[in-house]
């Protein structure tokens, strides 16, 4: 998919949308995962994703081709830079927070992979000499997408 521009006026417009657009819904992102609650922006994950890869495609055509952008008002440019330097801002910070929540995620399953091995631990009998079994390898969990 790519825009649909008319002229190069058009086409620094449609940027401006999409970045603006991107960063917002990249925002909602990081505010979700700095207060823990990934499952508040499930329903647009799939709007960041397709907006995500048209910016992504769009950027690349622009940096092939810069004569598709040269040609709007230096202002208009102007402003499609300062979208752009928001959107790398939020970028950056996106990237900390589900560094952040990758995390804490992977400590979890270790500490539930680590306690599920401790329970596994049985006796082999009672009395003075009573040995424990070797703990068995920890087996893979399953988690709940939705949770």
């Amino acid at each position: 998919m790519a825009l649909a521009a008319h002229d190069a006026t058009d086409r620094v417009d449609q940027l401006i949308i999409l970045t603006e657009r991107l960063t917002e819904l990249l925002v909602e992102e990081c505010q979700a995962f700095e207060r823990r609650r990934p499952q508040d922006i499930a329903g647009q994950v799939e709007e960041t994703q397709r907006l995500a890869n048209l910016y992504r495609h769009e950027s690349a055509r622009v940096r092939a081709n810069p004569a598709m952008v040269s040609e709007a008002p230096a202002p208009l440019r102007q402003k499609l830079m300062r979208a752009t330097e928001a959107f790398d801002a939020v970028l950056a910070r996106h990237g900390r927070a589900l560094q952040a929540a990758k995390a804490v995620t992977e400590g979890l399953v270790r500490a539930i992979a680590e306690e599920v091995a401790a329970q596994r631990t049985s006796t082999s009998a009672y009395g003075p000499g009573a040995t424990q079994s070797a703990a068995a390898a920890a087996t893979a969990i399953t988690l709940n997408k939705r949770a």
